[in-house]
């Protein structure tokens, strides 16, 4: 189906009543709209909506303000769209192959995006099981990546045929770091030393205390530059991913620290990239940022011939060269492994993460030693960036797939478990992918594997 036969036909115009500012009910508060109509615009048809938009006398960006109907105001936009762009007027498979019915856009509306033309559906895959820490899983992969989804089958096979995974997490905190100015270096310092002191830690913590229920103080670092001083503090965020949480108690703390002697402080930013978010950053590899987490397997060499048709002293040799020297010649930061990224995209993507946070969360390195004839396999990542609550987890087919790994919202044993169990499961479905790419390329069947599974 065409733009032009997604709208109503053209009705009937109305009589344009006095111009009045409007107020309308937006989920669970008024917002105003930024403009004033001339007319009622539950009265007017589809394509007199278009018009008006295309006119510019109506923001395309207000129409889910406006409109009662949240998904007349997508159809509407879409074909705003269809008709200004050039690029795709006149073209009916630019609307024809993007759905945009039987969805729910109030769980959208104000959280995930905005100028909602329809959604993506991506190929969501389902490997495993694979036995993690004593509990079968079965792992969901939203991909457009041929083999993927079957090799990590392949290392949950050899992962659970050797008693499966094991994993600890071992520290939790999400970080935001702002950049404050003071007049000179003198006044800087100070304000470092205040934050460092037991009095100023005490003062900040009972701030983030106040601010949220779920956020907790762990420390913070500041690190003076010149007349800028930036603070990276660590909090814990419960299940959620934590950003805009612990931006708000920042955002308190700071506020507070104004009224304890530093009121010539001026505040250039909330975040100022030490955090560091969606970037690669040395410090979330030294430090971490989230949840920091190591999983390790134990595989027999009998188990590495029969399922990923290699041996032991290859799979060695080859991560040493491949995944260590190869990516330190590099110049990697956290990029000492084989595809980490793959996997822990496609699980972001399935269950409802914020995916561009894949960049830190990807750091791992992956170590592999042979012990008494086994292979020994572990990957470590110290800044997997997940939550169960909030954002995109909201959204009914990514809280259906948290509910598959039995981590949707927040469990029975409180805040903060549900999160650490993901971050858990996605370093174990790493491992498993991790095993199974290295056989493969140690084997010599990676272009073979993907000429199978990834072409017609």
């Amino acid at each position: 189906m065409g733009a032009e036969s997604e709208i109503s036909a053209i009705g009937t115009r109305h009589e344009k009543p006095t111009p009045t500012s409007i107020i309308l009910q937006v989920g669970s508060s008024p917002i105003e709209t930024q403009f004033t109509l001339s007319y009622d615009i539950n009265l007017l048809t589809d394509e007199e909506i278009v018009e008006q938009c295309i006119n510019g006398d109506l923001p395309t960006r207000d129409l889910e303000k406006i409109l009662p109907d949240l998904l007349r105001a997508v159809k509407i936009r879409r074909a705003v769209l269809s008709r200004q762009n050039p690029l795709v007027r006149g073209l009916s498979s630019f609307t024809r192959y993007l759905p945009f019915e039987n969805y729910d856009y109030n769980s959208v509306l104000g959280v995930c995006c905005e100028n909602v033309i329809g959604y993506m559906p991506i190929p969501i895959g389902v490997a495993g099981p694979l036995m993690i820490d004593g509990h079968n899983l079965f792992l969901p992969m939203a991909t457009t990546e041929g083999a993927l989804v079957a090799s990590v089958c392949r290392g949950c096979k050899a992962v659970n045929m050797s008693g499966g995974v094991t994993t600890v997490l071992t520290a939790d905190a999400m970080t935001r770091a702002p950049c404050l100015q003071f007049p000179n270096l003198h006044r800087a310092y100070a304000a470092k030393l205040w934050l460092e002191s037991p009095f100023g830690t005490q003062i900040i913590s009972g701030v983030f205390a106040a601010s949220s229920r779920f956020a907790i103080f762990q420390d913070l670092q500041a690190v003076l530059v010149g007349e800028l001083l930036y603070v990276r503090f660590r909090a814990k965020t419960g299940d959620a991913m934590g950003m805009n949480m612990i931006s708000r108690c920042i955002k308190s703390a700071l506020e507070t620290m104004m009224q304890h002697g530093f009121d010539d402080m001026k505040v250039i930013a909330i975040s100022a990239n030490l955090c560091a978010d969606k970037k690669p950053a040395a410090t979330n590899w030294i430090e971490g940022r989230g949840k920091s987490v190591v999983a390790q397997s134990r595989v027999p060499s009998k188990v590495i011939e029969e399922v990923l048709k290699t041996d032991t002293t290859t799979l060695v040799s080859l991560n040493v060269i491949k995944n260590l020297t190869g990516s330190a010649i590099a110049g990697s930061i956290g990029g000492f492994n084989a595809h980490a990224s793959n996997i822990v995209s496609s699980m972001f993507l399935a269950t409802g993460q914020d995916v561009a946070q894949n960049v830190e969360s990807s750091q791992c390195i992956t170590t592999m030693s042979q012990v008494d004839g086994e292979l020994l396999i572990s990957v470590t990542m110290p800044s997997v960036e997940v939550g169960t609550v909030g954002g995109g987890t909201m959204l009914a087919p990514q809280a259906s797939m948290l509910e598959l790994l039995g981590v949707r919202g927040t469990g029975i044993q409180g805040p903060g478990h549900n999160a650490q169990k993901l971050a858990r499961i996605i370093a174990a479905a790493v491992l498993a992918g991790e095993l199974s790419l290295c056989s493969a390329l140690a084997s010599g069947h990676l272009v073979e594997s993907h000429m199978k599974l990834n072409r017609k």
